[in-house]
């Protein structure tokens, strides 16, 4: 579609023909609420779906709902739900639950908190047969009465001269032939404009019928503009700029307000965004309604509504300032955020998201002890954030922290009844972590798969799930499936770990070509990655090159040394390089160095004796170690598990059971899932059954 003066050419179009037959608006009405109420139920009608079923583009639908009703399409539909909500309350004897979805809530809990926002009430206090608490009882012909305030006057109703002096703007403001999409996501062109977005605020429109308020015309636009400038992440243009503009046309009331005159001035301003509005009142409640807009466009983004006693204007205008704000920033914010996870997002303030985000950051470069704070942080300014909570339980888990992991669950899980539909799928995940069982957490992750089957980070946590329970080849399908899914996004997985798990399930299944290949494109997305050149290590070992494996290993622990990890870590891996690629004498020779580094540690002193243990070197030893650890810490899952296993391989099956049950017993009170642990636990009731 042509911008300019065919864009304002249908714009006004559509004006003159409403003006010219008001009829048309009232069947254009009818029309959008036959529609409405037969998706009514359908919590996912919105927009799109309702210009579908007109045959038109969204910005068509929305200039004719706009010019029709004086409101945006979004604010419509929801209106016409609520509206139909109260009606059903009154004439029908049913909770507020069953009503909030059959009129399209996605929750009871958002229901009751948009009509107590809407009415002034909760719908728990409708009464059936009570008229009095509805200012219109009937949906259908809520927006269609004659007294509905459809922009008159000094608003949207033009006069013929009144088009022609906007015909006349559309020549001197706007620059014809410039293409626009008007199916572009006007969300995602917001994120792209940068750190910092320019903005344009129009004045106010009063639509009170008393001219008192006309004051407060250019009074909130300067507010705004002022509360707006404090922001280093906002380039706003300032008051006398656009009033300069507006004067120097000369138009009168009747053209003032116009969306298109709005349009012009702000890419006249070359503002990537302009914010216009107008005050209601209705009793002593007056109401700023404001519409944050695209300028190239004219593709309302989002919509805002503040109520408020008509004696305290200022505050209004400061939360409605804040709402603004707080919008922009979070989508901005938003760009950064992993396309699976946006729609979890669940917070009102900027500041909260920024922590989330910078929490984002540290966890996908594993730095988890950062990421807690960053997290912690975020929750502590929207104790309700539930993405970041979630996100503080995986930081917790990744560093072992599963008893306090275990309390922020049953808080994160507290919330579940509130959340959205794939946010109630990661909680019921994240319980079943800690109180169910692995069947069920592969359970709730097919869910999520089948809930959004282009969504990489269900894939990969399914392929995770089926890793841990050593069906590798399950895993290999799921991971695979989370990297078709980057590629045709053109894009690359949030983090290296995607490509650990896939390689590392290769490498189980013996597909070593595959991990090589699978490395090589690592490199590439994740360059000097430690735990890519790690892993890198283990297949040079498994492939006999033991040139290659230690050019590796010197390069990962010169890495490792310049990103100040711990050496403690860095030991860790080695050990499981060696580990992995059969030098075992290596790994023994490592393992007892950092013993002796901390020679009353018990976690070194179990490692050592798993080790020794496991791979057979000296059993003897290593129950002797384990001993010595369970000393330390008698109750210790993890140590009473080594000796278990180490009285297994001695063939002391009856003794290795009843202390291999007692580790299993401890690790289930504590919500401690290891499937090793769980194979070791069953091969010893195997050999003891079939001892008797």
């Amino acid at each position: 579609m042509i911008c300019g003066g065919d864009d304002i050419g249908d714009f006004l179009l559509i004006i003159f023909d409403m003006e010219r037959s008001p009829d048309r608006s009232q069947l254009f009405i009818k029309k959008l609420t036959e529609i409405i109420l037969a998706n009514l139920e359908n919590d996912k009608f919105g927009v799109s779906e309702l210009a579908n079923e007109l045959k038109i583009s969204r910005s068509w639908l929305n200039r004719k709902v706009f010019l029709a009703s004086g409101k945006t399409t979004q604010q419509f539909i929801h209106e016409f739900r609520l509206h139909k909500a109260m009606e059903i309350l009154q004439n029908e004897d049913v909770t507020a639950s069953e009503v909030a979805y059959r009129t399209g809530f996605s929750s009871p809990a958002y229901f009751n908190t948009c009509f107590h926002e809407f009415f002034g009430y909760p719908p728990g206090q409708v009464r059936k047969g009570d008229s009095k608490n509805s200012e219109e009882n009937i949906p259908g012909q809520v927006y269609a009465r004659k007294e509905h305030k459809r922009p008159t006057g000094r608003g949207m109703i033009f006069a013929f001269s009144g088009i022609i002096i906007l015909l006349g703007l559309t020549l001197i403001f706007i620059y014809p032939g410039h293409l626009i999409n008007f199916k572009r996501n006007s969300y995602e062109y917001l994120r792209s404009a940068g750190k910092r977005i320019s903005i344009a605020v129009m004045p106010f429109q009063n639509m009170t019928n008393d001219t008192r308020w006309n004051v407060w015309q250019d009074g909130i636009q300067t507010n705004l503009i002022t509360s707006l400038s404090e922001d280093q992440d906002f380039k706003v243009r300032q008051i006398g700029t656009i009033s300069g503009i507006l004067q120097s046309k000369n138009l009168p009331n009747s053209v003032l307000f116009a969306p298109a005159v709005a349009r012009s001035v702000s890419q006249k301003l070359e503002a990537n965004v302009f914010i216009q509005g107008n005050i209601n009142q209705s009793g002593p409640t007056i109401r700023l309604n404001a519409h944050l807009i695209e300028s190239k466009t004219q593709e309302i983004i989002k919509s805002f509504q503040v109520d408020g006693i008509a004696d305290s204007i200022l505050p209004i205008i400061n939360s409605l300032s804040i709402k603004i704000r707080n919008f922009m920033l979070i989508t901005i914010l938003e760009k950064d955020v992993i396309k699976d996870f946006r729609p979890l997002i669940s917070t009102n303030s900027s500041k909260a998201y920024e922590y989330y985000q910078y929490g984002n950051r540290a966890f996908y470069e594993y730095d988890f002890p950062t990421s807690r704070e960053w997290y912690g942080k975020a929750i502590d300014i929207d104790s309700s954030f539930a993405e970041a909570i979630r996100m503080l339980i995986y930081s917790l888990l990744n560093q072992d922290y599963d008893e306090e992991g275990k309390k922020w669950c049953l808080k994160y899980y507290q919330k579940r009844d509130q959340m959205p539909e794939q946010e109630k799928l990661w909680a019921d995940i994240i319980y079943a972590r800690f109180f169910e069982t692995p069947d069920e957490v592969i359970k709730y992750f097919k869910l999520l798969v089948a809930y959004d089957d282009e969504m990489p980070v269900a894939h990969s946590n399914l392929g995770g799930a089926y890793f841990g329970l050593g069906l590798y080849d399950l895993a290999i399908t799921e991971f695979e499936k989370e990297f078709e899914i980057y590629k045709k996004w053109d894009s690359k997985p949030r983090w290296s770990q995607s490509f650990i798990g896939l390689a590392t399930a290769y490498h189980k299944m013996g597909m070593y070509e595959k991990e090589k290949e699978l490395y090589e494109k690592a490199e590439r997305d994740f360059p000097d990655d430690p735990k890519i050149i790690a892993n890198q290590a283990a297949l040079s070992f498994a492939l006999g090159d033991t040139i290659e494996a230690n050019r590796y290993i010197e390069k990962y622990v010169t890495i490792s040394k310049k990103r100040s990890a711990f050496g403690a870590d860095i030991r860790k891996n080695l050990v499981w390089i060696y580990t992995e690629g059969g030098i075992l004498d290596k790994a023994e020779t490592i393992l007892r160095e950092t013993l002796s580094l901390e020679s009353e540690n018990p976690i070194r002193i179990n490692s050592l004796a798993y080790f020794l243990i496991n791979e057979e070197r000296n059993i003897k030893e290593g129950l002797e170690l384990a001993d010595i650890a369970l000393k330390l810490r008698p109750d210790n899952y993890n140590f009473l598990h080594t000796k278990g296993w180490g009285l297994y391989k001695q063939g002391k099956y009856r003794e290795a059971l009843e202390i291999l049950q007692k580790s299993w017993n401890i690790r289930r009170e504590k919500s401690v899932y290891d499937h090793e642990p769980f194979l070791h636990l069953e091969a010893a009731k195997k050999v003891v059954a079939s001892l008797k």
